[in-house]
Formats: C-alpha cells, structure tokens, sequence
C-alpha cells in the first residue's frame, strides 16, 4: 500500500509543468516525507533474518521480496526525480560501508544496492560525477574469493554490487589503481551460478568503456584465466558470450601482433581440443559406446565453436578500425579452417545444436575474414548444400548460405556456383514439399530460410546467373505464393517480401534495358516466369488478406500488385506484350 500511495503522489508531483511554482512549491514541502519514505523503503527491501543466516550453497532472495523490488523500481525512480540525484545518492554512501574498523552491515549494503541500480538511468542522464570509492572499497574486499567458496548470502551481495557496477561502468573502469581487483570481483563472481549473469554482463561493460590500464599484462593475464575458465564453469550460452564479447573486445586491441596472436590461440585452446575430440576417429568411435559422454563432447564441442564465431565477429571489428588486425584473422583462419573440413564432413553433423553452432562460426568467419575467403567458396557451398539434403531439418546450413553469397554474390565468376546451390535447396525434398499453407505453418524456420536465401541470391547475384536458372525462380516464385498463405505470421511476410524482392529487381532491370531486350537476358526470363507463376501468385496473395493477421500483410501484398502492375505496363512496350501485358493482370485479378 505505501509503496502505490508514495508512487501515486510523487507521479502527480512530477506530472506538475515544469518550471511552475506550484511545483517547486510541492517538492519543497515533500521533500523530507519522499526522504523518509526513501529510508522506510530501503529498509522493508532488506532481505529477513532467515535469508540472511541460510549458509547453503544455493541461496536467492524469497518470491515476496522479489515482488516488493519489482514494484519499487518505478517508485524509486520518482523520488530520485524529486529529491535530485545529489540528495538521492548522499543516502548511499554517507557513512562509509567499508571501514576496517566496522563490521558491515551486508543487508544494509544490499538492499542499497538494489536501489543503486534501480536509479542508474536517472544518475547517469543528471551528468554530474559522484565518487564511487565506497563501491570499489566493496569490490576490492570481495576481489578474494573464500577457500570453501561462495555461499549463502553473500552470492546475493556478490549479484547486486555486480549489477551496481554495470550500470556505472563509465565511473567504476576510472578507477585505474583498483582495476585489477574489480578485475578479480567480476572473475569469481562469474564461477558462481547466482552471480554469473550479472557479473558477466558487468565485464562486458567494463571491458568497453576500460581505458589502456586494462591491457596491462596482470589484467590481461585474469581476462585469459577467466575464459580458460568457461569449460568447466558450465554457464549459459548467453553468459559465455558476454564473456567471450570483453576478452574479444580486449584481445583484439591489443597493440602487439605476436602478443595477441598468442593470447587468442591460449584462448581457443580448449574449443579446438573439444571439436578435436569429437572429429577424431578413434576418440569418436569410443565415445558412441557411452551416450553420456558422447553428449558431453558434442555440448563442449558446440560450445567451443560458438566461441570461436565471437572471437571472429570481434576480430573484424578490430579490423575495420586497426586494419593490421587483419593478421590475426588469418592465424585464427589456418588453424580453424582444418577443424572445420572435418567438423561439416563428419556425421555428427547429425545433431541440431552442432549443426547451428557451426553454421554460425562459419558465418562469422566467412564475415570477418572477407576476400581471404574466396578461394574456399566452392568448399563451402558442397558443405552447405550437401548437409542441407542429408539433414533437412536443419535450416541453418540455409541461413549460412545466404550470408556467404551476401558477401560473394556479386562474384561473376562464382555465378554457376551459387546457381548449384541455389538448385540443390529448391531441388530438396522438404522445400518440394511445401504445397499448401498447412504445410508451410508445420515448417515456418525452413520457410523463412529458403525464402530469405531466394531473395538474397536475387538481390546479390549478377543477371546472367540469375538469367540461367528460370525454372528454379520460377518454382521458388509458386512455393512463395503458396507459403503467403501461411497463418505463421513471420513465413508468410518472409514468403511476401520474397515475391517483392524478385519483382522489384525485375522492374528495375526492365526500366535499365526497355530499348534493349535480348534473348537470353534477365528482363526475358523475368518476363516468362511472371506469365508463367503470375496467375497463382496473384491469386494467392488476394487469399492472404482474408487470412488471420491480415492487416500486417496488407502493404505487402499492395506493392506486390502494384508493382506487378507496373511490370505488366513496361512488358506492354516490348514484342512480349502477348504473354504478359495489363490485360493478364486483369484476367488473374478477375479470376483471383
């Protein structure tokens, strides 16, 4: 109850014009009751007695409290509204929590804490600087971690002060002769289940907004004790790769080559002996004896490759920045390119989170390390398309595909290729199969996918390849159709924005060459395909408005007929007119 009638007050206060009198006036006369209400509520957010004493292992603040907090928040922000941030943060750390000489008062600290982060947004935005020793005193205490471990009520305390110092990670790096320590805090906290997410999150922010202190070779060397860390940790795949994000942000800067090159090898050790384990004939073979530990080497193995994708994805921004980074990609690629041959040639690509984690590592590579790869391309176009018809469940090697051929698309000499690959997904027997809107409502992921590939390679590839593959567009146009039928929401609009990707790119072509259509070209395979598939295209873009959700397809399926019609008017002017003019729209349209 008070915690709504303080909310409601200070809404109304602040609600007041700013700048009136009658404001000012409110906030003068209630400053000192939204001060005590400010001790009342820091006070009932403290943890009870039971929670503080529990000693076990795994230990979290009780469901009611949880409530209470959550509907404090807003609270919280009002009164640092009205009693300004300055006044608002006296309360925090007037008194000194730290003292050598004073026990602390830990369920003080953490309730404090909690209010700390809850305010953050509003301290930062005031854009004053407030000395944040007290907090850095509290890291540096906690920096070691206990012989026997975390527990009890402490893990609480360790999440709270690391939530604190990822909202004020801009003030808490300044700290150069502390950092270390900080450094040290954030390391135990993430081994420690309870803390791990908000201590890994911290060392992301810590690791942006650090200043050079942290290349220093002490912080570099916890960075790197830190990700050796991280396979016997067991942390979340989300976790892990906040972890990876900072010790990749901060590898990747580092000045010099050998240093880094050295450090990023260190780094991925573990993730290439685990993939190592796993592509080994005689480890492997072993391994299909107990299913246990074959599960545990495909999980590590996955997680292995799902690293090594962000140290990629962090290293080509080092690169657009540092273009000597450029190096370390190539190390990282000559070691990581055998481990990948044997990784998409191996029957574990049977298993579904294999499949992604190594789907989304060569991704990354194939993004990061840009004309280095071009070379490799007809290798990974087999592996793609190849483990795409043995595993057709497995949308992701899709996915990929349509990253490699946005990076590469525009290669000529690569068109038979990518009009290969093209073929073999069109050609597979679950993209064959999508004949009807149930059908495509079963399988949305592999929708999306195969639609989003088809409109990439239209977008991306040159016209002659485009040109040598009319039966393939034409056959990806009438499963588009059929799938914007579909009532799953995403698959119909990526069917829809397939079907305005190819029309677009045909307008546009018709528009560059209406005095010079030739046999053979694109404009003349566009042309064919539209008489051939228009009909069924139009008819089932008219059903997709009568379906479910119909309002959020409407402007889809309205540039679609228009520019269908703009298509039909430019053919008109050409000695095609006879397949495909005004009067064929109108005829699909009345038979729609």
């Amino acid at each position: 109850m008070l915690p709504s009638i303080g909310s409601t007050l200070a809404s109304y206060i602040l609600g007041i014009e700013d700048g009136a009198k009658s404001r000012k006036h409110m906030e003068d006369s209630f400053s000192p009751v939204f001060s005590a209400l400010l001790d009342s509520l820091l006070l009932r957010s403290q943890v009870d007695d039971c929670t503080y004493n529990d000693e076990g292992r795994v230990v979290d603040l009780p469901d009611g409290l949880i409530h209470f907090r959550m509907n404090l928040v807003e609270l919280l922000v009002d009164i640092c509204h009205l009693l300004g941030s300055a006044t608002f943060m006296q309360k925090f750390f007037i008194g000194g929590w730290a003292s050598q000489n004073l026990s602390i008062p830990w369920k003080e600290v953490e309730s404090k804490l909690f209010a700390l982060n809850a305010v953050a947004d509003v301290i930062i935005q005031d854009g004053q600087s407030y000395d944040f020793s007290v907090v850095m005193q509290l890291v540096t205490m906690l920096s070691i971690k206990p012989s026997d471990g975390l527990k009890g009520f402490i893990c609480i305390v360790y999440r709270s002060l690391a939530d604190a110092v990822g909202s004020y990670s801009k003030w808490i790096s300044a700290f150069k002769e502390n950092f270390r320590s900080l450094l040290l805090f954030l390391a135990v906290g993430i081994s420690e289940p309870l803390s791990s997410n908000a201590c890994a999150s911290a060392l992301r922010k810590v690791c942006e907004d650090a200043s050079v202190v942290i290349y220093e070779p002490s912080n570099l060397e916890i960075l790197m004790w830190i990700g050796e860390g991280l396979e016997k940790w067991n942390l979340s795949l989300e976790d892990e790769e906040e972890v990876m994000h900072a010790i990749s942000l901060v590898l990747g800067s580092v000045s010099n080559r050998e240093l880094k090159n050295n450090l990023l090898a260190r780094l991925l050790s573990s993730s290439y002996e685990a993939i190592g384990k796993l592509v080994d004939p005689e480890i492997s073979l072993s391994l299909k004896q107990s299913p246990a530990s074959y599960t545990q080497v495909l999980n590590a193995s996955s997680r292995g490759l799902h690293r090594i994708g962000t140290v990629f994805s962090h290293l080509s921004v080092s690169v657009a920045i540092e273009p000597a980074a450029d190096d370390s990609i190539l190390s990282l690629l000559r070691v990581f390119w055998p481990i990948l041959e044997k990784i998409f040639g191996s029957e574990h690509m049977e298993n579904g989170n294999l499949s992604v984690a190594a789907c989304r590592a060569l991704s990354l590579a194939v993004q990061s390390s840009g004309q280095h790869f071009v070379t490799l391309l007809p290798k990974v176009m087999d592996w793609l398309s190849t483990n795409f018809v043995l595993f057709q469940s497995h949308e992701c090697y899709i996915r990929t595909a349509s990253i490699v051929i946005e990076e590469f698309g525009h290669l000529e000499e690569y068109g038979p290729l990518f009009v290969t690959l093209f073929e073999r997904f069109t050609r597979a027997a679950s993209v064959m199969a999508l004949t009807s809107s149930y059908i495509c409502d079963q399988e949305p992921d592999l929708v999306e996918a195969y639609t989003n590939f088809a409109s990439t390679f239209v977008r991306s590839c040159n016209k002659d390849a485009l040109s040598a593959c009319a039966s393939l567009l034409e056959v990806s146009i009438q499963k588009a159709a059929i799938c914007c039928t579909a009532m799953h929401r995403g698959a119909a609009l990526a069917a829809m924005s397939y079907l305005s990707c190819f029309l677009d790119v045909a307008l546009v072509s018709l528009l560059e060459c209406m005095n010079s259509i030739t046999e053979g070209s694109f404009n003349i395979t566009a042309i064919h395909v539209i008489s051939h598939s228009g009909e069924g295209l139009v008819s089932n873009v008219v059903y997709a408005l009568l379906g479910v959700s119909a309002m959020s397809r409407v402007h889809k399926c309205a540039t679609i007929l228009q520019q269908l019609a703009a298509i039909c008017t430019l053919s008109e002017r050409t000695r095609w007119k006879a397949i495909l003019c005004w009067q064929t729209l109108h005829g699909w349209l009345q038979f729609a």
